[in-house]
């Protein structure tokens, strides 16, 4: 982990800035009033070869690490306030997955068309009675035959609507009735059995979420990633990723919440000088700044370790995400402040951004999770759950 960006990340941060200009305002908002996904944007990021960054050369991607799409994420955000899920769910865990746990012909089936932005995969994991506790889901896999047969339910799933397949979490059910370990399927989502129902949410946003309905659908052998009862190695092998990737989403949310509000702050005028020159104005921005370079700092150190798959990656990740959605929501709050009732206008677009940096504090896992980890693995107190 180097402390200097090196030529090849601010390649990266330009081109990207480059790309999303022409999605630079309002975008967002626009796509969620239309009630479509950001296509635009991601068909943009794929053809310049930003969404298979990640992906092993022979599979069509760049070859990278997570430390590269980290840099990706962080600047689409920063540049639209925004990201398409898809990026995080499909370039950051599905494509991942299947990576390290797909045979030569499942990668060759989805990786390759996950490495060119042509195959989206959408990952299925919350249950409403489950929530937290990935060993209460119910959702299941039964033998049937040569396949199996796949049944339950999935809530607040992201970008359904613009996804091919679905990696699902489910459970083997054995053959004395008991469900065994997590096992990874694939699921189209045109396949019969599938249906859906979309969440009315408040979050302004350009992607949905999702009910997921798994009625008896017939699954074939090879749609299992990792093979039966993979277990929660193969499903962290996702979650770490997602952790790192939501720390970045969170900290270019926070950039651009304070490159509005330090703009803001040196052009506007009251009696006679900037409001920035107030330090009712300038220490709040200042103090929200001083914590997003606290939580980059970390998100970059869990993309380090985990791009090395060192001890302690699990840890970085968790921790990366606690101090990415703290610092997104101290800086939103501060650039509304600062806005003044602008601040809650939909002009100035400060206030779109408070959906995304409070999403950040629940989703893809909750701050209390994380203290709850924090508190018992790093600090060896009893566990409180």
């Amino acid at each position: 982990m180097s402390l200097f960006p090196s030529s090849e990340e601010l390649a990266i941060r330009d081109a990207v800035r480059g790309i999303c200009a022409p999605y630079a305002e309002g975008y967002a908002r626009s796509k969620h009033a239309e009630g479509k996904p950001p296509t635009e944007l991601w068909a943009a990021l794929a053809e310049a070869g930003f969404i298979g960054i990640r992906v092993a050369p022979e599979w069509g991607g760049g070859g990278a690490g997570i430390s590269e799409l980290a840099v990706v994420v962080e600047e689409v955000a920063a540049a639209t306030g925004t990201l398409p899920g898809m990026v995080v769910v499909s370039a950051a865990i599905s494509g991942p997955i299947l990576s390290t746990h797909g045979t030569e012909s499942q990668k060759e089936r989805w990786l390759r068309g996950i490495a060119d932005g042509t195959v989206k995969m959408a990952f299925a994991v919350t249950e409403s009675d489950a929530g937290s506790n990935t060993h209460e889901l119910r959702t299941e896999l039964r033998r049937d035959g040569e396949g199996y047969r796949l049944n339950g339910s999935k809530t607040f799933i992201s970008a359904v609507e613009d996804a091919d397949a679905i990696l699902v979490i489910a459970r083997m059910r054995n053959a004395d009735g008991t469900l065994g370990l997590p096992t990874l399927v694939v699921v189209d989502v045109d396949c019969v059995g599938f249906t859906r129902k979309p969440i009315p949410m408040q979050f302004i946003g350009p992607e949905q979420q999702w009910q997921l309905f798994f009625d008896d659908i017939p699954i074939e052998s090879d749609r299992l990633i990792g093979g039966e009862n993979g277990g929660l190695p193969v499903l962290f092998d996702g979650l770490n990723p997602e952790r790192i990737i939501g720390a970045a989403i969170a900290c270019g949310i926070a950039r651009r919440a304070l490159e509005k509000a330090a703009s803001y702050a040196r052009d506007r005028e009251v009696w006679g000088v900037p409001i920035g020159s107030h330090q009712g104005i300038a220490h709040p921005l200042a103090e929200a700044k001083i914590s997003l370079e606290l939580a980059r700092l970390m998100m970059q150190k869990a993309a380090a370790l985990q791009d090395a798959r060192a001890c302690g990656a699990g840890e970085a990740a968790n921790i990366a995400k606690y101090a990415g959605a703290e610092a997104a929501l101290q800086a939103v709050d501060a650039a509304v402040q600062a806005h003044g009732g602008n601040g809650l206008t939909i002009e100035y677009g400060v206030s779109d951004l408070w959906f995304a940096a409070r999403l950040a504090r629940i989703a893809p896992i909750s701050r209390e999770m994380i203290l709850n980890f924090v508190a018992q693995h790093s600090l060896k107190l009893p566990r409180s759950y």
